[in-house]
């Protein structure tokens, strides 16, 4: 089977069209957007996203489930995600469960707005099993965890 997809950046003035073989057996798959249409890909571990358009939380629960085995994960993000809502250790938000990242071992969120990192960091969005190699702006990673006094952010950054 033969799947394809195409992107369109605005912004960027660009278009990229994705065509592979699905079964892939593909170590690495490389810019994803929003349009990617899913299926299981046990063979790749790692993984990097890239759109002008934000990505939500239903997005990387996605990204999960067609990339069980990921082991490293690049994101490229400036837009504010939409549908942002305050999570916190206590907020027993029953709309948004923490997408459990079972083989992530390298996170890279160097070039994303900080509703990414906070994606990654709350415990409440994420659950890191691993320790996880982290690259990120040191600047923004203060800003997120409130200069490393923001509780919601201690477990996965312990």
């Amino acid at each position: 089977e033969i799947i394809s997809y195409v992107d369109y950046f605005r912004k960027a003035q660009q278009s990229r069209c994705h065509i592979y073989s699905y079964p892939s057996f593909m170590p690495y798959y490389g810019s994803i957007s929003n349009n990617f249409p899913g299926g299981l890909f046990k063979y790749v571990r790692a993984v990097s996203l890239y759109d002008e358009n934000p990505f939500e939380h239903e997005f990387f629960l996605r990204i999960v489930q067609s990339f069980p085995l990921m082991e490293k994960l690049t994101l490229t993000n400036n837009k504010p995600q939409n549908w942002k809502q305050s999570y916190s250790s206590d907020n027993n938000n029953e709309n948004v469960s923490a997408i459990e990242y079972s083989c992530l071992n390298e996170l890279v969120i160097i070039d994303v707005h900080d509703d990414y990192i906070e994606e990654f960091l709350l415990d409440t969005k994420t659950y890191l099993l691993k320790n996880v190699f982290l690259s990120i702006n040191y600047e923004s990673l203060k800003r997120v965890t409130r200069n490393f006094t923001r509780d919601a952010t201690r477990i996965n950054c312990a």
